[in-house]
């Protein structure tokens, strides 16, 4: 037996006065709700409704039953109504993990304007560079520059490209020359980024396609690309990094992009989120807002 369907069988036939009227509330036959509060009697081991061929009456154990019962289902119904408007609305914690340059050059710019859009959310930004488990700590959405994403059970959603350029300070260049191709780097102080237990290289794609891989090596690296940025700026040597690090300080002529002849591959801009049956409102606006934001934003114009 259905006890909670039983309950709201109960419910409309004390309510409507008759099991005609409550099976037509409810769309389904006279029989079955008869069978409904039968069953729902032999289950109890107590009788709720006093029958007679034209009327029915509560049981003294019929009314405190259908009273207990009653605030039972208005508890249930009021609990639906909060998920729904909850799924409906976003509010609460939003927890996003984010690489470090992105996340403090990038991310930072456009939440403002994402809060105005939904100001019962919370944000909650833990920018690093180490690859977190979403699930194990405690985060609801995570977005990553990579080349390639290894496999797992995330879903991904690619929202942005953003090439690889090499760029120098122009009083770095006028003390050491423009490298002309990539081979030349290796006389250069490069600037590059913290490797575990390998050398730096970058590989550069030539006109016809051909790879050349260059192995550098410089006076400081870093595990953030903002710190490298900085470097380049002040004169001290050559960066390679994501073209939305360097788009505007390129554009002002503070770093000059080298190699016009190369490029690199590009790295992928992704949201991560858990794969769930049902996408909660706070992650799908902050993806969808993220999505609409980059679909029209190009940082190598």
């Amino acid at each position: 037996m259905d006890q909670l369907a039983a309950l709201r069988a109960l419910r409309r036939v004390v309510e409507l006065g008759s099991f005609t009227a409550a099976a037509d509330a409810l769309g389904i036959s006279h029989t079955i709700v008869s069978r409904q509060i039968r069953q729902l009697e032999e289950q109890l081991g107590a009788q709720l409704l006093n029958r007679t061929t034209r009327r029915f009456a509560l049981t003294a154990a019929g009314k405190d039953y259908y009273d207990a019962s009653r605030h039972i289902l208005d508890a249930l119904a009021a609990a639906d109504r909060a998920v729904g408007q909850h799924h409906a609305r976003p509010t609460g914690s939003l927890r996003i993990n984010a690489p470090m340059a992105f996340g403090t050059l990038e991310l930072a710019t456009w939440l403002p304007d994402f809060l105005a859009l939904y100001p019962e959310l919370h944000i909650d930004l833990v920018c690093n560079d180490r690859i977190v488990d979403l699930i194990d700590d405690g985060f609801d959405v995570a977005l990553r520059l990579t080349r390639d994403l290894p496999d797992s059970t995330l879903i991904a959603r690619r929202l942005a490209s953003s090439a690889l350029v090499t760029a120098a300070a122009p009083a770095y260049l006028a003390r050491h020359g423009m490298p002309p191709t990539p081979a030349d780097l290796a006389h250069h102080n490069c600037l590059t980024y913290t490797q575990a237990a390998k050398p730096n290289s970058w590989t550069y794609i030539g006109a016809d396609n051909a790879h050349e891989t260059v192995t550098v090596r410089g006076s400081l690296q870093a595990n953030t690309s903002v710190a490298l940025r900085q470097a380049a700026l002040a004169g001290l040597g050559i960066v390679s990094t994501a073209s939305f690090i360097v788009h505007d300080d390129i554009k002002r002529g503070a770093l000059v992009r080298l190699l016009p002849g190369y490029t690199m591959r590009p790295r992928e801009l992704y949201a991560l989120y858990p794969q769930n049956r049902h996408l909660s409102p706070k992650v799908r606006v902050f993806v969808d807002f993220a999505a609409a934001l980059y679909q029209s934003r190009d940082w190598d114009d």
